[in-house]
């Protein structure tokens, strides 16, 4: 059995994904304090809703088919996570938006949430395991 092949699990990996991407944001913004002129990057909350309704029309990757005289193809999209301007609270006057706290609070938050999704995860492979144990 493949564990992609669960909607919970799907779904976690996605959450896993996204977290790692904006802890790297996060990092990036950090790094470039001090550039000139440098916006600070964050990403769009991650959305459950959006997961499933692609997991609903046949995954990320493929349309949905209602129609036998459909095309069949593929969409094709820049990435699963979208990198968008952050709107941090001060800009100095050489143009950089980039807040050093307000980045410490967002890092802090995406750890958090990542430790909860792994937390979640371990839960639920340990209930996976249990329900496959022979009975005694």
């Amino acid at each position: 059995m493949n564990l992609g092949e669960i909607p919970l699990f799907a779904m976690l990996k996605s959450r896993l994904g996204h977290l790692s991407e904006r802890q790297r944001l996060i990092a990036q913004n950090v790094a470039n304090s001090d550039t000139p002129g440098y916006r600070p990057q964050d990403l769009k909350p991650f959305g459950f809703q959006a997961h499933l309704a692609a997991a609903a029309s046949g995954g990320a990757d493929q349309p949905a088919r209602t129609n036998k005289a459909h095309l069949s193809g593929t969409v094709r999209r820049a990435g699963p996570h979208r990198a968008v301007e952050g709107k941090d609270s001060e800009v100095t006057l050489d143009g950089n938006a980039v807040s050093l706290e307000e980045q410490m609070l967002k890092m802090a938050e995406a750890r958090m949430s990542y430790d909860a999704a792994i937390g979640f995860y371990q839960k639920s492979m340990g209930l996976l395991r249990m329900a496959a144990r022979t009975p005694k």
